[in-house]
C-alpha cells in the first residue's frame, strides 16, 4: 500500500488551475494522474477549529454528565462541522490567510483535535464533584490551581502514553473501533465527491438550525419557565381536585421538560437502553415509591433529611449494585479479549522501551549497534506499518513525555492532594493496565468502561494506609480519578489514530493536533466546572441534594462507593439491603444470560440492567421521559422519512445537545451575576417556579 495515497478532489476547473498556479498552496498536483495530493496535514486552522468544536462538546458533556452521568464523543461532530467550516474558508481566502486546499487528512487533524478537546470533562462530572460532596476539598475557586494541575497531568499522561499502544491495538490487532471507523468513513465520503460535499453541508446546516433553535429556546426558558417545564399533571390534578396527580408533579417530579439534549440522546441511544431507563424510572418513582409512601413504609417521597427510609436513599445502593456489578460482569465475560489487551499492551510497552534503549544507545551514547540488533530494531518499527518513519511519532517524544508526566503527577498528588509517592505510582501503573482494558473493550465493542476502571482502582486502594480517614477517602477517590481520566484520554487518542490509519493521515500530524487541543481541553474542563459549581452550589454541597437542578448520578455513585470501600457508609435498612443483594445477583445473571443464551440477532432487544440501575439513582424522571420522547420521535421520523432520518438524525441530535450545553453556560453566568430569572410565572404551580 502506498504510504502517501493520492486523494481525488472533484473541484471545478478554475479551482484546480488556482492550485496549479499558486506555488504557496498546500497541495501538489500530480500531472500524470491529474490528482491533488495533500502535502501538509497538520495546520493551525484545522487544530484551532477542531479544538473550538471540541469545547462545544465539552460544554454539552459537562451539562449532560452532571444531569445523568452520560457523555458523548466529539469524533463525528468534529469531522462534519470542521468540514463545513473550513471547506468554504479554504476556497475564498488565500493560503496565507488560512485558505488553500482542505483534504481528508487535514480533516482528520481537525477531528482529532475536537475529540481531544471534548473528552477531558469526564472526571468533572463524577470523581471530582464526589470529593466535594464528601467534604474532602473546600471550594473549586480556592482549589483552582490543584484542579488545573491535576487536569494537566491527566491530559498529557494520556496523550503520551497512548502513542506506543497504537502499534498493538491499531496496527497489529487491527481492532474494529466502530465510532472511529465511522468517523473515517464519514471524512472520506465528505471529500470523495461533490455529492458528498453537498451532503456534508446539508448535515451541518441542520445541525446549525437545531443548535440555534435549542440555544434560543433554552435562553428564553431562563426568563419564561413555560419554555423550560410544563406541569401537565398538576394542571389536571388541580382542575379535578385530585391530590395524587398534583403530588406526582410536585413530589415525584413527573412533569414535561424541554430538555433538548435528552431528546437528542434519545434519538441516538438504542431502544433497549431508553426503554429500560424509562420503564425502570416509571416502576421505581411512579409505582413502588408512591405506594410505599402511601402505606407508611417510606416517610417522604424524596430527600435524605426525614427520619427513616426515603425513596432515593432506599434505591441508591440497589442502583449502584446494578450499575457496577453489571459492568464488572461484562468485563469478565470478555476475559479473553481483556487478557489480550493487557498482555499485548505490556508486550508493546516492552518492545517500545527496547526501541527507546536502542535510540538512547545510538543517539545519546553514540554506541554502534551490531547488524543483528539494527535489523531487529528496524523490524520492530516497520512490521505491518503503512506510514514512513518520518510520519510516525518518535520514541523520544512519548518516552520523554510519559516520564515527565509521571514525575509531574507524583508531585501534584503529593503537594495538593497529600498522596504518597508510592501510591501515586501504583495509581499510574493501574492507569496503564486499565488503559489496555479500555482500549481493547472500545476497539471491540465501542463501549469505554471508564466508570468501571475508576472503581477498580478504588477497590485496589480500599486498604491503602493513610494518616487519617479523610486522607484514606481522598486517596481512594484520586486513585480512581487518575486511572479513569488517563484511561479515558488514552482510549480517545488511540481511537483517533485508528481513524487516521483508515484515512491515511500521519500519526505525527494527529499527535500535534492532539497536543494543541489538550490545552483547550484543560482550560474548558476546569473553567466549566468552576462556573457550574458557582452557579449551582448543589453540585458540590452535600446538604443540597434535594434541591439540585442536576441528577448527579455518577457523582452519587463515586461518593457512595468511596464510603463503602473506606468503611464510612451509613448502614442500610434491612429492606434496602435485601434489594441491594437481589440487584447484585441480577447484575451478574442478566449479562451472563444475554451473552450465553440470547442469540446475537435478538440481543438488541435485551433490557439494559445498567440503565435500570441509573433509573434507581436518578431522581429526575423528566430525563428518561425526555429520552423516551426523543426515541419515539426518531422511530416515527424513520418510518415516515427513512432517508432523511439516516442522513440527518445524528446532525439534529448533535445540534440539540450542543445548543443547550452552550445555553447552560450563559444561564450559569446569569445566576452568578444575579440576573433575575422566571420573570413570568403564570405557568408555575401556585405561581412559584
Amino acid at each position: 500500500m502506498s504510504t502517501e495515497p493520492a486523494i481525488v478532489v472533484n473541484e471545478k476547473d478554475e479551482i484546480k488551475e488556482y492550485y496549479e498556479s499558486d506555488k504557496t498552496s498546500q497541495v501538489a498536483v500530480d500531472t500524470v494522474s491529474n490528482k491533488l495530493i495533500e502535502e501538509f496535514q497538520f495546520t493551525w486552522r484545522a487544530s484551532i477549529v477542531g479544538s473550538l468544536l471540541g469545547c462545544l462538546v465539552a460544554a454539552s458533556n459537562t451539562y449532560l454528565g452532571l444531569k445523568i452521568g452520560w457523555t458523548f464523543g466529539a469524533s463525528l461532530f468534529g469531522a462534519i462541522f470542521s468540514f463545513a467550516i473550513i471547506k468554504p474558508i479554504s476556497r475564498v481566502l488565500p493560503p496565507k490567510w488560512g485558505g488553500g486546499h482542505f483534504g481528508p487528512k487535514e480533516n482528520c487533524t481537525a477531528q482529532s483535535a475536537a475529540t481531544t478537546a471534548g473528552g477531558l470533562s469526564a472526571g468533572f462530572v463524577s470523581g471530582i464533584p464526589a470529593m466535594y460532596k464528601l467534604g474532602l476539598m473546600s471550594n473549586p475557586r480556592e482549589d483552582a490551581v490543584a484542579l488545573l494541575l491535576f487536569t494537566i497531568s491527566a491530559a498529557f499522561y494520556g496523550l503520551f502514553f497512548a502513542v506506543p499502544l497504537r502499534s498493538h491495538f491499531v496496527v497489529k490487532q487491527d481492532l474494529v473501533f466502530p465510532t472511529p471507523r465511522a468517523a473515517a468513513v464519514t471524512i472520506l465520503s465528505l471529500h470523495n465527491t461533490v455529492d458528498g460535499e453537498k451532503a456534508a453541508m446539508k448535515k451541518a446546516m441542520w445541525m446549525g438550525i437545531w443548535f440555534m433553535v435549542t440555544f434560543i429556546w433554552t435562553l428564553i426558558s431562563y426568563f419564561v419557565p413555560f419554555f423550560d417545564t410544563i406541569h401537565i399533571l398538576y394542571y389536571i390534578g388541580h382542575a379535578t381536585n385530585y391530590e395524587p396527580l398534583m403530588s406526582a408533579n410536585q413530589d415525584w417530579s413527573w412533569y414535561f421538560k424541554w430538555d433538548f439534549p435528552f431528546f437528542g440522546a434519545g434519538l441516538m441511544t438504542p431502544g433497549s437502553t431508553v426503554l429500560s431507563f424509562f420503564i425502570g424510572t416509571l416502576v421505581v418513582y411512579g409505582i413502588i415509591g408512591p405506594c410505599l409512601v402511601a402505606t407508611g413504609e417510606f416517610v417522604a417521597p424524596m430527600g435524605f433529611n426525614a427520619a427513616g427510609d426515603t425513596t432515593n436513599r432506599f434505591f441508591l445502593w440497589p442502583g449502584i449494585a446494578l450499575m457496577t456489578i453489571t459492568a464488572f460482569t461484562e468485563l469478565l465475560i470478555h476475559y479473553d479479549s481483556l487478557w489480550r489487551g493487557i498482555k499485548g499492551g505490556v508486550l508493546e510497552l516492552y518492545s517500545a522501551a527496547m526501541r527507546g534503549v536502542h535510540f538512547f544507545q545510538r543517539i545519546v551514547l553514540r554506541t554502534q549497534l551490531t547488524e543483528q540488533e539494527t535489523d531487529k530494531y528496524k523490524r520492530t518499527q516497520d512490521e505491518n506499518e503503512i506510514f514512513r518513519p518520518e510520519e510516525l511519532i518518535p520514541a523520544s517524544w512519548w518516552i520523554g513525555g510519559t516520564f515527565l508526566s509521571i514525575i509531574f503527577t507524583c508531585a501534584i498528588m503529593g503537594r495538593y492532594f497529600g498522596m504518597p509517592v508510592y501510591q501515586s505510582i501504583v495509581a499510574i501503573i493501574l492507569g496503564f493496565l486499565f488503559s489496555f482494558v479500555g482500549i481493547q473493550a472500545t476497539g471491540e465493542t465501542d463501549i469505554n468502561p471508564t466508570g468501571s476502571i475508576g472503581k477498580m482502582s478504588q477497590l485496589v486502594f480500599a486498604k491503602m494506609p493513610a494518616d487519617s480517614l479523610q486522607a484514606v477517602m481522598k486517596n481512594n477517590l484520586m486513585a480512581g480519578n487518575i486511572s479513569a481520566s488517563a484511561a479515558s484520554q488514552a482510549v480517545d487518542m488511540v481511537g483517533d489514530l485508528k481513524t487516521g490509519q483508515l484515512v491515511g493521515a500521519s500519526p505525527r500530524s494527529q499527535f500535534w493536533a492532539q497536543f494543541v487541543a489538550s490545552f483547550f481541553a484543560i482550560a474548558i474542563a476546569v473553567g466549566l466546572f468552576i462556573l457550574f459549581a458557582d452557579a449551582y452550589p448543589c453540585i458540590i454541597d452535600q446538604n443540597l441534594d434535594a434541591e439540585c437542578e442536576f441528577g448527579l448520578v455518577a457523582v452519587k455513585a463515586w461518593a457512595s462507593v468511596t464510603k463503602l470501600l473506606t468503611g464510612t457508609s451509613e448502614p442500610l435498612s434491612r429492606n434496602s439491603m435485601i434489594a441491594t443483594i437481589i440487584c447484585a445477583i441480577a447484575g451478574v445473571v442478566f449479562p451472563l444470560v444475554r451473552h450465553f443464551f440470547v442469540p446475537e440477532k435478538y440481543r438488541k432487544f435485551y433490557p439494559s440492567v445498567s440503565a435500570v440501575g441509573i433509573a434507581m439513582i436518578n431522581t429526575s424522571p423528566e430525563v428518561p421521559l425526555a429520552m423516551f420522547i426523543g426515541w419515539v420521535s426518531g422511530k416515527i421520523w424513520k418510518r415516515l422519512r427513512r432517508t432523511a432520518y439516516d442522513d440527518l438524525m445524528y446532525s439534529v441530535a448533535a445540534g440539540m445537545i450542543a445548543g443547550q450545553g452552550i445555553s447552560a453556560i450563559l444561564q450559569a453566568l446569569f445566576k452568578i451575576t444575579g440576573v433575575k430569572g422566571a420573570v413570568i410565572t403564570a405557568s408555575c404551580p401556585m405561581g412559584e417556579c
